[in-house]
């Protein structure tokens, strides 16, 4: 499944205890009322509370012989306004939403002025970006690196190593948008990696990823502006 969801009101992706609501709580409830039948998603990434998703993946199986588009109509018919089943495909057995995946790629998005429209979907920064100085910061961030710095896990060493294949800043509209492509991403990182951009200057950037030590202490970003862009197998 290719799903899309607005995170505002959602405390994340991962299912939770019954009385919290969770994105993966809803999407199970609802098909397996559907299928009738328990049904167990397997996600591409676990998205933290308040993150968005254009192009999230999950997989499933099931012994319903129901048609896919069927089923899709059926769970978008029970499903809440903020999420929405885009498609579904039937894969081989051996997929897996999240250790099948190559690439996934984040994108974040922030006003320089309030905007009453835009504040479920943005970070805010008050003061206008220089965005050629960003795309310096975010050229530091192409290649292998231990970005253990830039998460909340605890990672034992040795296994906090991604590979970002893409990092650039630019702008659409209103918005100032960060683009980030990468192997795997740790918990946090990205919104880490936005401060860290807006924060720090390119060699403070790029001292921190060879030492693995923070410059300065950072806040991660308001995660009213991520957003899982798009999985690619």
């Amino acid at each position: 499944m290719t799903i899309e969801y607005d995170g505002t009101d959602f405390a994340g992706w991962q299912k939770q205890p019954e009385n919290v609501g969770t994105v993966q709580g809803v999407l199970e409830a609802a098909l397996s009322r559907i299928v009738q039948e328990p049904v167990l998603l397997t996600a591409a990434g676990r998205t933290d509370k308040g993150v968005h998703a254009r192009g999230q993946v999950a997989n499933f199986r099931t012994e319903s012989a129901i048609e896919l588009d069927r089923l899709v109509h059926a769970v978008n018919c029970l499903l809440p306004s903020t999420v929405c089943v885009k498609d579904m495909k039937e894969v081989p057995d051996s997929f897996h939403a999240r250790y099948s995946a190559l690439v996934r790629e984040y994108r974040y998005f922030i006003l320089e002025k309030p905007s009453a429209v835009y504040a479920r979907y943005t970070g805010f920064y008050r003061t206008p970006l220089n965005v050629e100085a960003l795309n310096h910061c975010a050229r530091e961030l192409v290649g292998r690196h231990d970005f253990s710095v830039y998460s909340k896990e605890n990672i034992p060493s040795g296994n906090a190593f991604c590979t970002v294949y893409g990092a650039s800043w630019g702008r659409h509209e209103e918005m100032v948008v960060f683009r980030i492509s990468a192997s795997r991403f740790l918990r946090t990182m990205v919104r880490f990696l936005v401060s860290a951009q807006l924060e720090t200057s390119p060699g403070e950037l790029e001292e921190t990823l060879r030492t693995g030590r923070l410059v300065k202490n950072l806040v991660p970003a308001d995660p009213a502006g991520l957003f899982l862009w798009r999985v690619g197998y």
